[in-house]
């Protein structure tokens, strides 16, 4: 696939469907965006071979299965070389959701999602604080998650 392949508004309306519902068959996308079904498989094909599309999730409300306490941790490295060996292990954390690269205050910023604040502990204390090359991190709980959305792909190009 030519790595200089240009989305259109096809496109573009195609994965603003997408992004409302993942799981929306391509026979009625291709009803809403007046194509057939098989241009919306191939277009599909063709984000998902480039990497634009990088699959479907299923969104879970963790609260409902007992995961209360969502954390966000900044990360202090003690060289940013530990970075590499650091991202291995947080890996092998499974409360560990999501972890960004950052500049600024901290080498790293770290989501977690834990049952409670014993559970957190747990997590800090037993877990994370073990991790090779991890100075300190700081930890802010969140209190509510207001907005989560895709960025609206509507208007573009």
């Amino acid at each position: 696939m030519a790595s200089d392949y240009e989305y259109d508004k096809t496109d573009l309306a195609i994965l603003t469907h997408l992004q409302q519902n993942a799981a929306m068959p391509y026979t009625e996308i291709a009803k809403l965006v007046h194509v057939s079904a098989g241009t919306v498989h191939v277009r599909m094909k063709k984000m998902e071979e480039l990497g634009i599309v990088k699959g479907s999730e299923l969104k879970i409300d963790y609260s409902k299965i007992g995961y209360d306490v969502t954390a966000f941790l900044g990360v202090y490295l003690q060289k940013s070389s530990f970075y590499d060996q650091a991202l291995k292990d947080l890996k092998n954390i499974p409360e560990v959701v999501n972890v960004h690269y950052t500049t600024g205050t901290y080498s790293m910023f770290v989501k977690i999602m834990c049952k409670d604040t014993n559970h957190l502990r747990e997590v800090l204390h037993d877990k994370l604080q073990k991790v090779n090359g991890i100075e300190r991190t700081e930890t802010i709980i969140s209190l509510e998650e207001s907005i989560d959305r895709n960025i609206s792909l509507k208007g573009l190009k």
